[in-house]
């Protein structure tokens, strides 16, 4: 990915909506949460359950990412395969960096 495949434009919607893409995802793991803590088990065993996910999740990008240029492309395609987004989230972007997305995520 050495060649950059965006525009500046990409860039700053990026800025935009990554924000919301992340409120989002996060609000769907703390329903998932929740669902997890409801369940029939010992106390002991949601939580540390619990626990384990959270620690696992807050490693996505749905959750926390470099926010840098470089790492545009990378940040996109790790959101998609965290399922934090759909190709269908990238409409208003520019068809360079749709392609080269696409590439990487049909990989």
């Amino acid at each position: 990915m050495q060649e950059q495949r965006f525009t500046k434009k990409d860039w700053m919607l990026f800025r935009i909506k990554i924000t919301d893409w992340q409120e989002a995802y996060m609000d769907r793991l703390n329903k998932e949460y929740i669902e997890l803590l409801s369940e029939d088990a010992n106390p002991s065993e949601k939580f540390w359950r619990l626990d384990k996910r959270i620690k696992e999740d807050r490693k996505k990008t749905g959750v926390q990412l470099e926010m840098s240029r470089s790492n545009l492309v990378y940040n996109i395609i790790s959101l998609i395969s965290d399922s934090a987004i759909s190709f269908e989230d990238l409409e208003e972007f520019s068809d360079e960096l749709k392609e080269t997305v696409s590439v990487y995520v049909e990989r």
